[in-house]
């Protein structure tokens, strides 16, 4: 009970920061437009779980995916770089509560409730749209979400963590982070290229560590996007590329608490 009201108040801060008006109401009314608009439930010749997991990544498609990535990015580097700019984290710091606590405060109101608000919407409005693709297949529908997620979302959420622990600016932190994800798309499409140039399946393997959504992608829809000599993947090759991801996904955030606990200095 003694650390808890401290940890209340440090995440009730928290959350008056990042989603203050009308920061939430514009960012949910971008997620439930996004949600509707971008929906689409007539993939041709797919059925089963291919037709779940390309309705399901309609719905968070990229335009969907990278409102969300800026609103945890904007949360994340602007939320600790902005204490530590303007001399707030010494006050937090004042608190009888260990530094790895407020950290999580910061971190809950940040990442923890801008998922919450995004899984929400989009889980409310695939049962509003095709509740039979969530009922009939959920597992495919949690698996989509899983690496969807994964990468670029919470992988450049790690990262710009660092950052702005490490340069103590939010503002760069932002954009280096939205260079990363623009980055990425490069990346993709060079691997794909490179895959079907030398008719190796390394790079793509190589590529699905980091997102391991490319791998379920070519499991579900198989040699729509590869020819299956290349690399079609079994499910249990997907979900050790899924654990791989949310493996450096995890090293970046303990790697993340370790440095503000102990080596940042203000």
């Amino acid at each position: 009970m003694g650390k808890g009201r401290p940890f209340l108040e440090i995440f009730t801060y928290a959350l008056d920061e990042d989603y203050r008006f009308p920061i939430l109401e514009v960012f949910a009314f971008l997620f439930a437009l996004g949600t509707f608009v971008f929906a689409d439930f007539a993939a041709y010749g797919q059925t089963g779980e291919a037709l779940a997991y390309s309705s399901v990544s309609t719905l968070c498609g990229f335009p969907l995916l990278f409102i969300f990535v800026v609103l945890i990015l904007k949360n994340v580097a602007y939320g600790l770089g902005g204490d530590l700019d303007r001399g707030v984290m010494q006050t937090l710091f004042s608190y009888p509560l260990k530094r790895r606590y407020i950290l999580r405060a910061r971190l809950l109101s940040g990442l923890g409730m801008a998922l919450l608000l995004f899984l929400g919407i989009q889980i409310f409005g695939l049962f509003l749209l095709a509740p039979d693709v969530i009922l009939t297949y959920p597992g495919t529908v949690f698996w989509t979400y899983a690496a969807q997620l994964c990468s670029p979302a919470l992988l450049l959420a790690g990262l710009v963590l660092l950052l702005a622990l490490r340069l103590k600016r939010g503002g760069l932190a932002l954009l280096i982070g939205v260079v990363l994800l623009f980055a990425g798309l490069v990346v993709s499409g060079f691997v794909t290229s490179i895959a079907y140039g030398t008719g190796s399946a390394l790079v793509l393997k190589i590529w699905a560590v980091i997102n391991p959504n490319s791998a379920l992608q070519s499991y579900y829809l198989g040699t729509l996007w590869f020819p299956s000599e290349i690399w079609v993947p079994t499910f249990s090759e997907v979900l050790l590329y899924l654990g791989a991801g949310y493996l450096i996904v995890a090293a970046t955030f303990v790697a993340g608490y370790a440095y503000f606990e102990r080596r940042l200095e203000i």
